[in-house]
C-alpha cells in the first residue's frame, strides 16, 4: 500500500500552473496529475481523485481569472488553504527551422496573448491569433498540426519539454507581471491565523435596489477590513444579476472578520466562504485599535455588564 498523494494542475508539463504547484510543500515528492481544464481539477478534489489542486486566480495585468471564479461559485465542498505567486514571462516558439519572417498565425492562450500585444504589434504586425487551451497546448498544437499556426506563445519551461526553436524571449508587455495561484483542497478547517492572512468569499446581493452594493461593502468598512479584490461576475439566471468575488484582509478567527461574515449572512441570501489562508506576500495585516480582537472582547464585556447590573 502506498501513501502517495495526488495533486491536479492545468497541464501538460511546462505550464505556469506546474511552476506554482512546485511551490506547494505538501505536493513535493507526490504524484502530479495534469488535467485539461479548471472544472476537471475541482472535480478531482471533490470526488477524492486528488488531494488538492492548484488554480490561477488573478494576474497583475488582466485581473481576476473569470473561469476559475465562476467554477468556484458552482463548486461546493472545497476550501482555499494557500496561495502562491509565479512571475510571468513568455517566449515565442516554433517547429525547428522556422524563422520569424515566416510567422503569420500565432497560437496562444487568450490571457497570454493579451499580455504580449505590444511586442506582437511591433514585431509581427500582420499576424492573426489562434486560440489555444493553455501555454503548453499552444506549442503542442503547432508541433502536431492541430492548430493552424506557425508559432506559439508559450511558457519559458516549454522548450525543456518539447522540440522547438525559440524565436524570441521575454515578449510580455509587462516585465513585472505576476500570476496568483490558489491551492484548493476538500473542505477542512482553515489553517491557523498567522497575522498575514486573507479570506476569500463569493457574495450575492439580496435584491437589485439602490444602495445594495454599498450595504454589502459596509459590512467590511464598518469593521475596518480592507478588500484587496472585489470583482463582479454574472450569476447567469437573468440579465443584471451579479455575484461578487471578494478577497478581504484578515482571518475568519479574527473577531472583526467573524463579525463581518455574520453581517454578510444576515444581509445576503448566498454567502460562500472559500477559505482563510496565509498571504503569499506574507505582508502583515494591521487593524486599528478599535477593530482589534481585544476591542470586540471589551465591547461584549461592557454589554454583558449592562444586561446584568
Amino acid at each position: 500500500m502506498t501513501n502517495e498523494r495526488t495533486y491536479s494542475y492545468l497541464g501538460p508539463a511546462g505550464t505556469f500552473t506546474e511552476a506554482a504547484l512546485a511551490q506547494v510543500p505538501e505536493a513535493q515528492g507526490q504524484r502530479w496529475k495534469p488535467v485539461a481544464n479548471v472544472a476537471q481539477a475541482l472535480a478531482d478534489v471533490t470526488d477524492g481523485t486528488s488531494d488538492g489542486a492548484i488554480l490561477a486566480i488573478e494576474n497583475t495585468v488582466d485581473g481576476g481569472v473569470s473561469s476559475v471564479q465562476d467554477a468556484l461559485a458552482k463548486t461546493h465542498g472545497v476550501r482555499i488553504v494557500g496561495e502562491y505567486l509565479v512571475p510571468v514571462s513568455f517566449v515565442l516558439v516554433a517547429p525547428r527551422g522556422t524563422t520569424l519572417e515566416q510567422v503569420v498565425d500565432i497560437a496562444a492562450h487568450p490571457v497570454a496573448y493579451a499580455q504580449c500585444l505590444a511586442w506582437l504589434g511591433e514585431n509581427i504586425p500582420g499576424h492573426s491569433h489562434v486560440v489555444a487551451g493553455s501555454n503548453v497546448a499552444s506549442a503542442i498544437g503547432v508541433l502536431d498540426g492541430s492548430l493552424p499556426a506557425q508559432a506559439a506563445i508559450a511558457a519559458p519551461g516549454v522548450p525543456k519539454h518539447y522540440d522547438v526553436d525559440v524565436l524570441a524571449e521575454g515578449i510580455g508587455d509587462n516585465a513585472n507581471a505576476v500570476t496568483r495561484f490558489i491551492f484548493v483542497t476538500r473542505a477542512v478547517a482553515p489553517p491557523a491565523p498567522t497575522g498575514s492572512d486573507k479570506t476569500s468569499l463569493i457574495v450575492e446581493l439580496p435584491r437589485e435596489v439602490p444602495g445594495a452594493l454599498l450595504e454589502m461593502l459596509e459590512q467590511f468598512a464598518t469593521r475596518g477590513i480592507n478588500l484587496s479584490l472585489i470583482q463582479s461576475r454574472p450569476i447567469g439566471d437573468r440579465l443584471g444579476r451579479y455575484r461578487f468575488v471578494i478577497d478581504a484582509d484578515g482571518h475568519i478567527d479574527d473577531e472583526r472578520m467573524a463579525d463581518a461574515l455574520m453581517g454578510l449572512k444576515r444581509f445576503s441570501p448566498n454567502v460562500q466562504f472559500l477559505g482563510s489562508y496565509p498571504r503569499a506576500d506574507r505582508e502583515r495585516v494591521h487593524a486599528e485599535p478599535r477593530y482589534s480582537d481585544a476591542s470586540f472582547a471589551a465591547a461584549r464585556e461592557w454589554l454583558r455588564d449592562l444586561r446584568s447590573p
